[in-house]
This record gives C-alpha cells, structure tokens and sequence, in this order.
C-alpha cells in the first residue's frame, strides 16, 4: 500500500530501484516484527524514510534524461532487417534462444520479416514488421 501511496505504478512497469526498495522494506518490517529490541514506531520510520527516498528518486529520473540513460540506459537495437546483431546481443548478454523466446512472444518464429526488433528499457521487445509487398491484382 505504502508504495502505491508515494507513486502508481503496476508490476510491469517497477524499475529495479523500485525492486530494491521493495526488498529492503520487507527486510526492515522483518526486523521489526521478528526481533523484540526493534520498536515498531522504529520500523515505520524505516519504512516511510524508504518510501520517501524512493519517491525523491523517481522524481530525480523523471526531471534528467542524463540520469536516466546512466541507471536505464537505452534501447538497443536486436534485429535489423530480418537479422539479429550479434554485437548487439552479446554486449547486453542476450543469447539467440533469448531472442527468439522474445520473439515468439511477439507472435513472430524467426527473425524472417522482421525490420527491425529493440529491446526496450523496460525488457520488452518492440517488434516492427517488414513490409509486406502487395500482389497485383
């Protein structure tokens, strides 16, 4: 509840800050509630001393493009003209089988007819069709 109070965000959209903090809350809460020297006021402390941070964060990347390509980085480009790059695919660590799961996910089963194919900053692939010539009548 706590962060869907500071920022509305659904599951697919949680950056891996928001992951993060979601990790230390549990890990606060735990503290609190398993150990009897923790105080719970401490823990709400903890915890809204979390949240806060997290939202000065989100707000920071909102505000600088500079920011967010250095935490984010950018869309990289996986398929160009039916054929995956393969520089592409080993600097951001994705395998061929990789690469056709995401595709395949796309409705697509293998890269022919593809223009082009980005993996996205938030881990989706975007897929762009080649076009299709028209039959003559």
């Amino acid at each position: 509840m706590g962060l869907r109070t500071v920022g509305r965000r659904q599951l697919e959209q949680l950056t891996v800050i928001d992951l993060v903090v979601i990790l230390i809350l549990g890990s606060a809460v735990e503290t609190a509630m398993i150990h009897g020297d923790i105080t719970l006021p401490a823990a709400l402390v903890s915890v809204t001393t979390l949240l806060i941070t997290n939202r000065l964060i989100t707000w920071a990347f909102s505000r600088s493009k500079r920011l967010r390509h250095l935490f984010g980085g950018g869309p990289v480009l996986v398929v160009h003209n039916g054929r995956p790059v393969e520089a592409h695919l080993r600097r951001i660590g994705m395998t061929d089988a990789d690469l056709q799961e995401a595709l395949r996910g796309r409705g697509y089963d293998s890269t022919d007819g593809i223009r082009f194919a980005v993996l996205e900053t938030d881990g989706t692939v975007s897929v762009v069709p080649a076009e299709r010539k028209k039959r003559p009548d």
